[in-house]
């Protein structure tokens, strides 16, 4: 970069915390921040025109996770991790409807439903089996039954007779929430670079140099929040995961509402302003989805277009409108990894797909590493 004096001093001088990644995290992380730290100078790097991983490209779900997500959680898991991410999720969400406001992220607390294709017998009698014992071990942190066993209503096909309601599900706009975070940062005088990509850093004890589109600078202390572009700072404990979404045009009398889960959480679908949003399928190709390409491909599409016409609309025309494509953070583990990586260089990622419920609360956590 071919930089002036002025760009220099006010961007790149006398920087005090540097963070690498502008969606739900590194946002979060640089308004706790500002709190904590009132007088500093904080400068958040983004390597896109806007936030490149899933902070701007998710279905807009706040979700916990589903009833066979949960079920499986507890194969790998121990009870009390499962329990301890459902309440990080359940409090990132409240903390992040807390700062923005229901009305700036239009939040609708229409609720969820897991639906089960007609073939996937063995996950639907599972569900229905365990569904009283995972109610039983979340009722102390809901006070309630989470989830219920409801007849599907929609005239959906090709689906088992029943679904799983969950009352605690809700939905937002994915725009509307990143754009006013963004505004947040803005005016609480956070500096935000795009098309700014850090290609080496080298903690030296007393700051850290950061190099940034060939250009080298100097900050006190270095925060990622790059999800699922962070394997070469953890050591592949964070791999990426494509999602790839479609929308269609509008449909006349859409009557389908609330969020929707299929086969373990690999497909979900609401209506947004009388379109069908329909992701997933990594499950088609889990090496290939292991990607931060975020292009599309036909295996991916076309289920997703097959799901529309034999599923969620049934003898009805529809058109897609536009495809576009995510990259989330998984591992081996679900839990969150929130850490020091060295003296002054900090990291938060791999979300496990939960960006839109977990990112707050890891931004805070990240923040209150310092």
């Amino acid at each position: 970069m071919n930089l002036s004096y002025w760009e220099i001093k006010n961007w790149f001088s006398n920087v005090d915390f540097t963070i690498v990644g502008s969606g739900i995290v590194g946002l979060h992380c640089a308004l706790n921040l500002r709190e904590r730290f009132p007088n500093s100078k904080i400068l958040i790097l983004e390597k896109g025109i806007l936030p490149q991983g899933a902070s701007t490209k998710n279905a807009g779900f706040t979700c916990f996770g589903s009833l066979s997500e949960i079920i499986d959680d507890l194969k790998t898991h121990s009870e009390e991790e499962v329990l301890n991410l459902i309440q990080k999720r359940w409090n990132g969400l409240q903390l992040l409807r807390k700062r923005l406001g229901d009305s700036v992220i239009d939040f609708k607390p229409y609720g969820g439903y897991e639906l089960f294709l007609k073939e996937d017998e063995s996950t639907y009698n599972e569900c229905l089996q365990k569904l009283p014992f995972i109610n039983d071990i979340l009722k102390p942190f809901f006070k309630t039954d989470v989830f219920a066993k409801e007849v599907d209503r929609f005239a959906f096909e090709n689906i088992k007779e029943y679904s799983i309601f969950n009352q605690f599900e809700g939905q937002i706009d994915t725009g509307n929430m990143m754009q006013a975070l963004m505004k947040e940062a803005i005016s609480e005088d956070i500096l935000i670079l795009n098309q700014a990509e850090v290609s080496t850093y080298s903690d030296k004890n007393n700051s850290v140099e950061v190099v940034v589109n060939e250009y080298s600078f100097e900050t006190k202390k270095l925060l990622f929040a790059t999800n699922g572009f962070a394997s070469q700072i953890t050591n592949n404990a964070v791999k990426p995961a494509r999602a790839q979404v479609l929308i269609t045009e509008p449909i006349p009398n859409l009557d389908i509402k609330g969020t929707f889960h299929l086969d373990k959480g690999y497909y979900y679908f609401r209506n947004f302003e009388d379109r069908i949003l329909l992701g997933g399928g990594r499950n088609l190709d889990f090496e290939g989805e292991t990607t931060t390409s975020l292009s599309q491909t036909d295996l991916i599409q076309n289920r997703l277009e097959d799901l529309l016409k034999n599923v969620i609309l049934p003898n009805q025309d529809f058109k897609i409108a536009h495809r576009w494509s995510g990259i989330m953070g998984m591992g081996n583990s679900k839990n969150p990894i929130v850490s020091q990586l060295s003296e002054n260089v900090y990291c938060g990622v791999r979300l496990g797909g939960m960006g839109v419920a977990i990112g707050s609360l890891i931004g805070q956590e990240l923040a209150e590493l310092l």
